[in-house]
């Protein structure tokens, strides 16, 4: 079993930690270190009593080099990552600094979106309706502003999965959803369109709705890394699609729903949603963003 440093090092950690974390973030209290079978788990004392979790130092035997991972708010876990140096490894400094700035940095400011179209970009699995309920959740968003096919095929096929399934089931959805787009941006209010979206075709038919009512079109890109979006659609059990199926859709997106790619074809703005890869709650996400 890997052993914890001596305790002078134990203390030199502290100081220094504190001593650098003084100057950058001075709404905190202390920078708490514990240590445990070779490892510093390091967080933020912050004024209110709470403890606020940030990074885990692997020792390595020196005082001035520890292995680094990131504290994972949305699965309450840590994961070695890379420093900005894009090492795995460097000063204790740059570790908080890294996990810092994440964590204990002020909000940035909200990223408004205009009243009109938005429409969700992802693979199946990459956090959409998490986000969307979290929009809903905080009153972001009326729930009646989004538009699921996902939703729509259950109302429309629920007792019926195999007819759900057919080329002349998806055309009735598709109609359906463009139908309610439709009856929101006529009237002035936004629609969220949730579903896909990752190819070009998916995308034009809904920027052509958008240009007769003259709306803005906001584009929100949700693009977790392979991995990330396999273990999430392990987590969720899905039984409509493989782990083939994920992976040719990450691989479409990845192709066709860049965000120079969003642009060309129309959309008004592009703004990528946060994830498990930076450490971000949907609630977290939903943060970045209010809506006209």
């Amino acid at each position: 079993m890997p052993k914890n440093p001596p305790e002078s090092m134990q203390h030199h950690l502290r100081q220094r930690l504190n001593r650098h974390a003084r100057g950058r973030w001075p709404q905190v209290d202390a920078i708490a270190v514990r240590f445990r079978t070779g490892f510093a788990y390091v967080a933020a004392e912050l004024p209110d009593g709470h403890s606020l979790p940030l990074c885990r130092l692997r020792f390595a035997g020196v005082l001035h080099t520890w292995g680094f991972a990131l504290y994972l708010a949305s699965s309450d876990s840590y994961r070695d990552n890379f420093l900005p140096s894009g090492l795995p490894a460097g000063s204790p400094e740059e570790a908080l600094d890294c996990a810092g700035d994440l964590y204990l940095n002020a909000p940035a400011p909200a990223i408004r979106v205009p009243a009109g179209l938005v429409v969700l970009v992802g693979p199946p699995a990459s956090g959409k309706s998490s986000f969307v309920r979290a929009l809903i959740a905080r009153g972001q968003i009326d729930v009646e502003a989004v538009v699921s096919s996902d939703e729509i095929r259950a109302e429309l096929f629920g007792a019926s999965p195999d007819e759900a399934e057919s080329d002349a089931a998806d055309a009735q959805i598709f109609e359906e959803r463009d139908r309610r787009i439709v009856a929101r941006l006529a009237t002035g209010h936004s629609a969220v369109a949730e579903s896909t979206n990752v190819t070009p075709q998916a995308r034009a038919r809904l920027i052509a709705i958008a240009r007769r009512f003259n709306a803005p079109v906001t584009m929100l890109r949700f693009n977790p890394d392979v991995t990330d979006l396999l273990q999430q659609y392990t987590e969720r059990g899905r039984t409509d699609l493989t782990a083939t199926d994920i992976r040719a859709y990450a691989a479409i997106m990845t192709r066709d729903a860049g965000a120079d790619q969003l642009r060309s074809e129309g959309a008004t703005t592009v703004h990528d949603v946060p994830g498990r890869r930076q450490a971000s709650t949907p609630a977290e996400a939903a943060a970045y963003f209010s809506f006209a």
